[in-house]
């Protein structure tokens, strides 16, 4: 493997903490690809980080894959870590994080398709009454035909904050249905090129080329945040990955800007995005029409939590970005980054140190 910021061994050893058994056709043909690299792969719950009893596996290793940080004196060799998650808030503090000599690559990009499903799946739900139906239908009732309240989703605006991958294929999926999209972006967006996406991409899925909002908006000031939540959004997704900047960024202010048109919230980001007593208010005072979160704070969400009792909420696990496809395409980031450490190249998806992204 070629030199990229460290000094590259005389061989690497990648070792992958995933869930899930090996895929003995993956190890031969990647140890075969890539001559001077060993491969260890540890079938590994994702909070796992390696237990003692393993402790030998870490012995040498230089490339890392994993969710979770593990020990800093694990990974004492360590020049390059592929997470596989979209953001590397939980890393912000860890000891090899802040060594700049090691390169932080997310999996930014496997996640979008099945989490815009996700989005657009409880929008839906909401819009449509599925969770009435559903309580009918353990009753055996028939609900008689009433003046509808259903909206469709032609003509309404999708304000989504945090333009990013997810975000952008939360665009396409929904112009598709008719919306419009507005767009919110830490930095300014106004060349064709710094509207484009540089992060991996499932193929034609996304908005490579940033054309599918109408307005985008920009800044790190609650004041630019207020200004974008108040063009009259009917559906907000927040995709924005958790900063100091984004902590506690929609509260009761927010929730005061967004009863106007009483928005819909869906948080795939991250729980501290939102307040969530605040969000509680919200909903039960009726400011807002409904929301659903896949994240919490904290998370699991305890059983006694009054979030759990919100009326026109919902709350899943953390398990939208799941599906069959996501390990293959963590595979694929993964080993277009060896082709490019082994050539020397500047890998695909690396980790903004100060915004953590």
């Amino acid at each position: 493997m070629a030199v990229t910021s460290t000094s590259a061994p005389s061989k690497d050893k990648l070792l992958l903490l995933l869930s899930g058994k090996p895929r003995p056709e993956w190890i031969p043909r990647i140890e075969s690809k890539f001559p001077k690299l060993e491969v260890c792969w540890v079938d590994a719950d994702p909070g796992n980080t390696g237990p003692s009893k393993e402790a030998e596996v870490w012995q040498g290793v230089t490339i890392l894959v994993t969710y979770r940080p593990p020990p800093a004196e694990l990974m004492s060799s360590v020049r390059f870590v592929q997470l596989v998650s979209a953001g590397a808030d939980m890393w912000a503090q860890h000891e090899v994080y802040k060594d700049e000599k090691v390169i932080f690559c997310t999996a930014n990009g496997c996640h979008p398709p099945q989490i815009a499903e996700w989005v657009i799946g409880a929008w839906l739900s909401f819009q449509h009454h599925f969770a009435r139906y559903a309580a009918n239908m353990q009753k055996g009732h028939w609900e008689a035909p009433y003046e509808s309240t259903v909206q469709d989703s032609t003509e309404c605006r999708m304000g989504i904050l945090g333009y990013g991958a997810i975000g952008r294929q939360c665009a396409r999926v929904a112009n598709a249905m008719g919306m419009e999209i507005y767009a919110y972006t830490r930095s300014e967006r106004v060349t064709a090129a710094q509207r484009k996406d540089d992060s991996y991409c499932v193929p034609g899925t996304g908005d490579p080329d940033g054309l599918l909002p109408t307005k985008w908006f920009h800044g790190a000031s609650k004041e630019s945040i207020n200004a974008f939540l108040g063009q009259d959004l009917d559906i907000l997704v927040v995709c924005a990955p958790l900063t100091t900047e984004t902590r506690g960024i929609i509260s009761r202010e927010q929730f005061e800007i967004l009863s106007k048109k009483k928005t819909f919230l869906a948080n795939v980001g991250r729980g501290p995005h939102i307040d969530q007593e605040a969000l509680i208010e919200a909903l039960e005072t009726g400011k807002i029409r409904g929301a659903a979160l896949d994240v919490t704070d904290p998370e699991p969400l305890p059983s006694e939590h009054p979030l759990w009792k919100a009326p026109n909420l919902l709350i899943t696990p953390h398990v939208s970005w799941q599906t069959t496809n996501v390990y293959a395409r963590i595979m694929d980031i993964l080993e277009t980054n060896l082709e490019r450490l082994d050539k020397g190249e500047k890998p695909i998806n690396m980790v903004n140190r100060e915004l953590h992204y």
